[in-house]
């Protein structure tokens, strides 16, 4: 059998009565782009830890490239490289001094480190920055420099949690730009742990967490496509009447999520007419639109991203 870069297996980690993470199984193809995708508490950082070595799981298997990260740390860190959500650079040092410090943890020998520098500083833009103080750089020239830091033992897999955070638009472009030049030229692993649709939509694969579950997995497009050609948001006062009506005279299945009533499917706004008719006192507003990931988390969930504390939607048909 082929060794995945990832490899959970009925993952499960609780702190205290807290389930963190429940029953989660997913495995990471060489060579991907793999996105977690979801809000805070849905467990991303939890599974970040332990993919880290940071933390052991209360239940499951892991294996990073066939080694149990509980059991063969230091192997499994030569085999990765981690860049938290928080810069980890020491702002009094150059970038040269942050990289050489780092380098010097993973042993590396000079001729070593500087080959590495020679091929990573120009895929991220930092030619002429070697000499400058950390403190001096903007933060997305400080998520470059912390990129380098996690590549610098040359890992065939990168965990990357939150990269984009708090960066502005500008900063987050030339990331994913970089980004997409060391996937070209390294040929590297990189799971991504993100809330940023527009960041889970670059990835070649997502798993989407909700409450320390795996709700959905697949490609952007795939999950996206099992939603419908269309989706039908209507915003209106009393939302759960609006779907039991729905259904009783169209016979098509209908979500509630928050005060919207959703509707899918290949033909969508051919029910925007008669619906008006049969409910138009009442409708706030509508939307029509290709499914988003956005679409696929309320599907699968039945809240927003943005919306974790709401209560679950429920489909009526």
């Amino acid at each position: 059998m082929p060794v995945h870069p990832v490899h959970i297996d009925d993952l499960t980690h609780r702190y205290g009565s807290l389930t963190a993470l429940d029953n989660i199984s997913l495995t990471v193809p060489q060579g991907s782009f793999y996105g977690l995708l979801g809000p805070n508490g849905s467990g991303k950082t939890t599974l970040f830890r332990i993919l880290a070595t940071l933390l052991n799981p209360s239940e499951g298997s892991v294996r990073i490239f066939g080694a149990d990260p509980g059991t063969h740390p230091a192997r499994v860190r030569q085999h990765t490289g981690i860049v938290f959500q928080g810069v980890a650079l020491d702002d009094e040092l150059t970038v040269l001094e942050n990289l050489r410090t780092h380098a010097s943890l993973y042993r590396l020998q000079r001729s070593a480190f500087q080959e590495r520098l020679a091929r990573l500083l120009p895929l991220f833009g930092l030619e002429e920055r070697l000499h400058e103080r950390t403190e001096r750089l903007s933060g997305g020239l400080k998520r470059r420099v912390d990129l380098v830091r996690g590549l610098l033992h040359a890992p065939p897999l990168l965990l990357l949690d939150e990269p984009a955070t708090g960066l502005d638009p500008a900063a987050r472009q030339a990331l994913r730009e970089a980004i997409d030049r060391l996937r070209r030229q390294e040929g590297t692993t990189i799971v991504l742990a993100t809330h940023l649709m527009e960041e889970a939509d670059r990835c070649d694969y997502l798993a989407i967490l909700d409450r320390g579950r795996v709700v959905a997995q697949g490609t952007p497009a795939s999950l996206k496509q099992a939603v419908g050609e269309e989706t039908l948001w209507i915003e209106c006062d009393d939302p759960q009447d609006l779907a039991e009506c729905i259904v009783r005279q169209f016979g098509v299945s209908a979500q509630v999520i928050g005060v919207r009533v959703q509707l899918s499917g290949p033909n969508a706004h051919d029910l925007l007419s008669p619906v008006y008719e049969t409910a138009g006192a009442a409708i706030r507003s509508v939307t029509i639109r290709r499914p988003t990931l956005e679409d696929v988390f309320m599907v699968h969930t039945g809240h927003s991203l943005h919306e974790n504390g709401l209560p679950a939607g429920e489909t009526v048909s």
